[in-house]
């Protein structure tokens, strides 16, 4: 039997290195070690805003799908949801939550009104829509008028650094793994570290700048910028314990790493982290710094007994699911 060629947008990687670049790399590294799968990358442009001006003016809505007619694909899988309005291959489009559309005013000018204009009809090309949790799938159905059997649930999940054993950091933090955007709710947390009593704890701050001009100020906060995967898995071990305090989420990677690492986290209470998290992180108000201090002061004391639950939690969690899983959904619509 021929391979399946299928044809995969890779070109988010130039622009972020954050939880979509994840999922796209490890999807595609996990999708090249199955049998029957031609997987073709498919990228286009660099950095920067005139690069992803062209992407959304030129690549997505002609070259993208030119490039996988040309190549015989029998389906096109776009990991975001930048993709085409037309499609003759069968196209597959991913969506890791809708925060442009719910909280529009978080984002610049044009994404607010570029989304608005081409995701419902994005939707409506695609013929399945994966959705990293069960909330966004509900999300994609509510704010998009899909059908409900058009979309998949297939969690994220977590690459092999990240484990209980391994190197840990030194010193003594509260660890926090965001890009730096105003729905990450940042300087909250900063506040509600500051008012927690961890003693001389410091707040690292880990994730790539991303919009909005977000600074994070406050004594005793250092901010890292980004850190490859093994230091950012020694961070997690070694950390009193890890904060997720986002305003809204369509999964929340970092929560599922920190607790493969053994960490004690602290997570906002949002209906996709309780998919996976409830029961194995302190969850917390993301509006309430008072809760969000008391929330990192339980996550220190408790730290042993948390550490010990996280990774069975996290450990149905792997990418050779998550391929497996996308390989059906691409089978299932190239027929």
């Amino acid at each position: 039997m021929a391979a399946l060629r299928v044809g995969i947008d890779v070109s988010p990687l130039a622009q972020t290195r954050a939880g979509t670049a994840r999922y796209i790399n490890e999807l595609t590294s996990a999708l090249e070690g199955e049998i029957g799968v031609d997987l073709r990358r498919y990228g286009f442009g660099g950095p920067g805003r005139a690069a992803a001006a062209l992407r959304d003016a030129v690549w997505y809505p002609v070259l993208l799908p030119a490039r996988a007619q040309r190549d015989g694909a029998a389906v096109l899988h776009c990991p975001t949801f930048r993709a085409p309005l037309r499609s003759t291959a069968p196209l597959v489009v991913t969506f890791h939550d809708l925060a442009v559309l719910r909280y529009p005013e978080a984002f610049n000018r044009w994404t607010r009104q570029y989304s608005a204009v081409t995701l419902p009809r994005i939707a409506r090309t695609a013929a399945a829509i994966v959705a990293v949790s069960g909330f966004t799938k509900s999300e994609v159905v509510e704010l998009l008028d899909v059908s409900p059997e058009k979309v998949r649930v297939i969690p994220n999940a977590v690459a092999p650094s990240f484990r209980p054993e391994g190197p840990v950091s030194e010193g003594d933090y509260v660890l926090a793994v965001s890009t730096l955007e105003p729905r990450k709710n940042l300087q909250m947390l900063a506040d509600a570290f500051a008012a927690a009593d961890l003693d001389d704890s410091e707040l690292r701050i880990v994730g790539a700048r991303g919009w909005g001009g977000i600074e994070v100020n406050g004594d005793r906060v250092r901010y890292l910028g980004f850190v490859p995967d093994d230091e950012l898995a020694s961070l997690y071990r070694g950390a009193r314990c890890v904060a997720y305090v986002s305003r809204y989420e369509g999964f929340g990677l970092p929560v599922l790493e920190a607790l493969a690492c053994g960490a004690a986290v602290v997570a906002a209470d949002l209906p996709p982290i309780r998919e996976f998290a409830d029961g194995a992180a302190i969850t917390v108000d993301p509006a309430d710094r008072d809760a969000i201090a008391a929330g990192l002061e339980q996550a220190a004391a408790r730290r042993g007994e948390l550490s010990a639950r996280g990774p069975g939690v996290a450990a149905p969690y792997s990418w050779s699911r998550t391929a497996a899983e996308t390989l059906a959904v691409y089978r299932e619509v190239a027929g």
